[in-house]
């Protein structure tokens, strides 16, 4: 095991996750109720696509993690880690300022036999332009369980995560 790998698989959690001032008229709206999404763990990416979501934006939704962990979704990641997403993130949206915050994202992260879980609060994300793709601002995920080997918080720095509504 590499321990600089920890540090991405909590990025990760902060994952299940914009910058000018647009108008929302000008956006258009996302009609799928789908959600895409990547990020980079120790240099290794992890992606999903087709997420469900309960709403479009700017609406406030819900992700529901079913359809990002497998065998529902298609959570995957190089590098040997596994990950797991262990609640329902919450998106609300501010297209006035370009932004999108989440409540909560719990993950779970192994890498052979070592297991690792991390929670970060009130994730912020900045609007890709007048698109509906929006990058993670830098955020702290504190460890909630796992081995003595984790690190107790990890750091996410920004843009190391997106997010495709559609």
């Amino acid at each position: 095991m590499k321990t600089s790998t920890w540090p991405g698989v909590t990025a990760l959690a902060a994952a299940l996750l914009v910058g000018s001032a647009v108008p929302a008229s000008a956006l258009g709206p996302s009609a799928e109720q789908r959600l895409d999404g990547t990020i980079v763990v120790a240099g290794n990416t992890c992606t999903w696509t087709n997420a469900s979501t309960s709403a479009n934006p700017p609406s406030t939704l819900t992700v529901d993690r079913t359809t990002i962990n497998t065998p529902g979704g298609n959570l995957s990641c190089g590098g040997g880690i596994t990950a797991a997403l262990n609640n329902n993130p919450v998106f609300a949206f501010d297209d006035g300022a370009g932004t999108a915050r989440t409540d909560a994202i719990d993950i779970t992260g192994r890498q052979s036999f070592i297991s690792c879980r991390y929670k970060a609060s009130n994730i912020t994300w900045n609007r890709d332009g007048t698109t509906r793709r929006y990058v993670n601002q830098a955020f702290t995920a504190a460890k909630v369980s796992g081995s003595f080997l984790c690190p107790g918080s990890v750091t996410t720095a920004a843009g190391d995560a997106s997010m495709l509504f559609r």
